[in-house]
């Protein structure tokens, strides 16, 4: 056995029965993961705070550790990165990125292979801001060069995730990680041989594994991902110019000038990419609809068709959207107000609302155009519509609409029809050399901070990272790269809220013995095969790390990541392994989730898009989770031997 477990002491190696605070805290875990798994329409942040009452109430913690994740460093470095990037957006810098990836790009092939070239950028950039720049950048070379959307979107979101574990900051999960090991250091409790290990870790710590799994992860996507994804060319504008086909509901209203005509005379019959599906009227549903059908006065008329089309339709006068009758139809205020689309996020709060009881008007200041749902042929009674997470709406807005709630946690991506947003392109360069300024800061601060002296030592000793993310995000705001409250929007409030309740809700699950108690039966379950001990050590770190990628694929990875750290921990030490190497065992496989659509944002925010269903991703993402899980498990115990002496 180990000098590691030699030093741990009979308290961490000998049975620990299951006391009264851990099952409390086993049955709260449950419960939450229960909740997730049913897919309750509570958000996230909802289930973990409640979660964090519940253990603090019940004594299993006292207030002062429940609330210490809300003073860590790591939910702080979070919460300023989400701002920093909001600099690059607004100045264009990520336009900027997004035009010279595929500005001359002709075929697919070659703008799938130009799409690797995310993997480095997402190593220092946030996933989700990443995905949600360039999505609409990748669709619209698809609409141009007849493209369908479904060749090019799930390899942006897999490429994005890959990239996100060469560095420490690509992506949230492993800043989570980070956040929980600083709890668990700061608390205490371990013996010395352990504690060394359970610290945070380095910038690019994670990277001799990671850069691997990236590598070997984009090969997969680049040369076997284009044999499984689809190729639905409904996606595609006329020779694919369809790509979303959204349910339309148009009231002919009395002053309308085709009242009277037939639908051939109105010239409803062959718009592209629209098709005229049946009329209610008065309660009488005329299905098929003939070209002699004549148009009436209070006909309401249901509609397939596209974006571009749509926006010409609701043009004509007197012909307006009927699902929600706020809908702005006089011409003096209807100039100051824009179509824009929208993608719903699983946190929305109209979801399992119908988009009549949405409310849209008081919400949001917006009227709902269409729905589009990918993949199921919607009910024609559209405002009767259930709506669900990814979930593409057409809205009319104000023309503040995109800028106000481009980083709202209702949604997932928001992007104008037609026009783009403006943006402070004098300043990208400014905000980009800020930001390339922070990573710089980071790197030094994750190699060797604490050996710099003299005077630069306050800047990089002691862990500066979070007040250096600070210190940038101010530098943008006095610079003009953008404003304190877009600073402030960009936050995702849930996300943070969520990191720290759940460090609390993880903390328990350590100070109350239960991950012991866990830990414990599963090293003796795996003892019980009779197996040599470094055999047994690759049957531990293999069963961790795939309960970890099962789990993110069926909940999400933060959630995964706060539960499973303190358990991979109990797990190696009860089994006379290195902490270190089961921690970040758990970083990689809660931050490298493809097989479901719900494992990670990004996937879910490419659906709607990319017109996938939840088979696409399992059909592309299973073989690629086995063959980084593969990959991942071999490499770490090279980097971080199992017996360390």
């Amino acid at each position: 056995m180990s000098l590691l477990l030699a030093n741990i002491g009979p308290s961490a190696t000998g049975d620990a029965p299951l006391t009264g605070g851990g099952v409390i805290s086993l049955v709260v875990v449950g419960s939450v993961f229960a909740a997730l798994l049913a897919r309750r329409r509570v958000p996230l942040e909802v289930l973990f705070l409640g979660g964090l009452v519940v253990v603090t109430l019940t004594g299993v913690l006292t207030p002062q550790e429940a609330v210490a994740g809300f003073a860590s460093r790591a939910v702080l470095l979070i919460a300023t990165l989400f701002a920093a990037v909001s600099g690059l957006r607004i100045t264009g810098a990520l336009d900027w990125v997004g035009g010279k990836l595929l500005g001359s790009v002709r075929t697919e092939r070659a703008a799938l292979w130009r799409l690797a070239l995310v993997v480095p950028v997402s190593s220092v950039v946030l996933n989700t801001p990443l995905v949600a720049m360039l999505a609409p950048v990748v669709v619209d070379w698809c609409r141009s060069h007849k493209v369908s959307p479904s060749r090019l979107m799930i390899p942006l979101s897999y490429l994005v995730i890959l990239g996100g574990v060469v560095t420490l900051i690509g992506t949230s999960t492993t800043l989570v990680v980070n956040a929980i090991l600083a709890d668990l250091h700061t608390k205490g409790g371990y013996a010395a041989a352990v504690a060394q290990r359970v610290t945070e870790l380095g910038f690019f710590e994670i990277t001799w594994v990671g850069l691997p799994v990236a590598i070997v992860g984009a090969v997969y996507v680049l040369l076997v991902g284009p044999r499984l994804l689809p190729n639905r060319t409904d996606m595609i504008e006329q020779l694919g110019a369809r790509r979303r086909e959204y349910l339309l509901e148009m009231l002919v209203q009395p002053n309308c000038p085709m009242v009277g005509k037939t639908v051939e005379q109105a010239g409803l019959r062959h718009l592209p990419g629209l098709f005229l599906i049946e009329i209610d009227r008065d309660e009488q549903i005329i299905t098929p609809v003939a070209p002699s059908d004549s148009i009436r006065a209070g006909d309401r008329m249901v509609f397939t068709g596209v974006v571009q089309t749509i926006a010409d339709l609701e043009r004509i006068p007197g012909f307006v959207p009927a699902i929600d009758m706020t809908y702005e139809f006089d011409p003096k205020l209807r100039r100051q107000r824009r179509l824009t689309e929208v993608v719903l996020s699983r946190t929305s709060p109209l979801i399992s609302r119908t988009v009549k009881e949405g409310n849209f008007r008081r919400r949001y200041n917006a009227a709902v155009v269409a729905v589009h749902r990918n993949g199921e042929r919607l009910p024609t009674k559209v405002g009767d519509i259930r709506l669900e997470p990814g979930d593409t709406l057409l809205l009319q807005t104000s023309t503040e609409f995109v800028e106000s709630h481009r980083n709202s946690r209702d949604f997932f991506l928001v992007s104008a029809v037609g026009e783009s947003s403006a943006r402070r392109h004098d300043r990208a360069l400014v905000a980009a050399a800020l930001f390339s300024l922070l990573i710089a800061w980071l790197c030094v601060c994750g190699i060797s901070g604490d050996s710099i002296g003299g005077p630069l030592s306050v800047l990089f000793a002691n862990k500066p990272e979070a007040i250096a993310a600070i210190a940038i995000v101010l530098a943008m705001i006095a610079t003009r790269c953008m404003t304190a409250s877009e600073a402030r929007n960009a936050i995702d409030l849930q996300v943070v809220l969520t990191i720290a309740a759940a460090i609390g809700v993880g903390r328990s699950l350590e100070s109350s013995g239960a991950a012991r108690f866990l830990a414990q039966s599963l090293v003796a379950g795996v003892e019980s095969l009779g197996l040599e001990n470094s055999v047994r050590s690759y049957v531990l770190l293999a069963v961790i790390y795939l309960l970890s990628s099962l789990l993110t694929e069926l909940i999400t990875n933060v959630a995964v990541a706060t539960m499973m750290i303190p358990i991979a921990i109990s797990v190696a030490v009860a089994g006379g392994n290195d902490p270190r190497t089961f921690i970040v065992a758990v970083a990689l496989a809660a931050s490298l989730s493809f097989a479901t659509p719900v494992g990670y944002q990004t996937n879910l925010m490419v659906m709607g898009p990319g017109g996938y269903q939840p088979r696409d991703y399992l059909r592309i993402g299973l073989p690629l989770t086995f063959l980084t899980a593969a990959t991942a498990i071999l490499l770490l115990p090279m980097v971080w031997p199992f017996d360390v002496r």
